[in-house]
């Protein structure tokens, strides 16, 4: 498969000196969902906006790689917050994302109808944000990502303030979204059975500058992950993986 996001030697530092990751090279193929975990402050949220271009690199590269088209855009970024403008009532928050570039009025209410229909909320075009509930939100702005046909998907803990019965109900409507659409994930979180659940690789962010220091790749077949001996037994794997990250942070310091 074609690589579409490529990091080499990639830092960013924010004072111009002490960089928060280093050294970091990162390799995502097309259709696939990678999730990221890791120690606080170790820059996870801080790499989302880097491959966005929302911050600059302090050294290296980063490639994103998609074809060019004026209808839509290469990327999309969905926040722990879906951040919704309160008096743009659902169908003109998802057209929000749309506005500058190149797409007609018809194509638009298209868009608004198919991304709302693939998030299972078809009939609330008309409500306004505070008519919606916390999991609702943010159905919509995933709907608002998806409704500028990106190839990639940058998600920063968006199911991270919800509850869990919730939660695993957006993981598995992510799931489906995805496996429908073909884009390519790469997805925080400070869950690592989110993150066991959701991802084809699972990046571990550890140390001082932060680097990727393991990555897992999980061979369970999605519909057999949850909670299976299997699945336990990758999230034990990960789990301690970070917890031997946080403990050499702590003897750093």
């Amino acid at each position: 498969m074609a690589t579409v996001i490529h990091t080499e030697n990639l830092a960013v530092s924010f004072d111009g000196v002490s960089p928060v990751f280093e050294k970091l090279d990162l390799a995502i193929e097309q259709g696939e969902f990678v999730t990221l975990v890791g120690v606080s402050g170790a820059g996870k949220s801080t790499l989302l906006r880097v491959i966005a271009d929302l911050i600059p690199a302090f050294r290296g590269s980063v490639r994103v790689d998609t074809p060019a088209n004026s209808s839509r855009r290469p990327i999309a970024m969905v926040f722990q917050a879906a951040n919704l403008m309160p008096w743009r009532r659902v169908r003109d928050n998802i057209t929000l994302g749309l506005e500058g570039i190149d797409v007609s009025d018809e194509e638009k209410t298209e868009r608004v109808r198919s991304t709302l229909d693939l998030v299972g909320l078809s009939a609330y075009a008309e409500r306004w944000p505070y008519q919606l509930s916390g999991g609702q939100r943010q159905r919509i702005g995933i709907a608002r990502a998806l409704a500028v046909n990106p190839d990639i998907l940058l998600m920063d803990e968006p199911f991270g303030a919800l509850d869990a019965i919730t939660r695993n109900a957006l993981q598995d409507e992510l799931l489906h979204i995805w496996k429908e659409t073909g884009k390519s994930v790469l997805f925080v979180t400070h869950d690592i059975e989110e993150a066991v659940y959701l991802g084809d690789r699972v990046l571990l962010l550890g140390g001082e500058p932060a680097q990727i220091i393991n990555e897992y790749h999980i061979g369970i077949d999605r519909a057999e992950r949850r909670g299976s001996e299997a699945f336990l037994h990758e999230v034990d794997k990960v789990r301690n993986g970070l917890q031997a990250a946080i403990d050499a942070a702590s003897s750093n310091h």
